[in-house]
């Protein structure tokens, strides 16, 4: 997948996981948690549901890789690049 592939599943996972929020203005430098009303359940159902579409997985050690939209990419294009 490409970074833009990548960026535009995140959002699907954000709308699914939070369908009140407004993701059109999420700014990619900005943590989720700034942006966004998630806690730790929610920030756990976006690494599930990647395990879930794409068989990824991200040890726990490693899910701070995923605190903003653009460390996400960073960090999902190695592990996404086939699929």
């Amino acid at each position: 997948m490409t970074p833009a592939e990548i960026r535009d599943e995140i959002i699907d996972i954000l709308s699914e996981i939070a369908p009140d929020e407004d993701l059109s203005g999420l700014q990619d430098e900005q943590s989720f948690r700034e942006q966004m009303e998630l806690d730790s359940m929610d920030f756990l159902d976006i690494v599930m549901e990647l395990r879930k579409r794409h068989r990824i997985q991200i040890p726990e050690e490693e899910y701070g890789e995923l605190a903003s939209m653009a460390s996400t990419v960073r960090y999902l294009e190695p592990k996404m690049a086939n699929i």
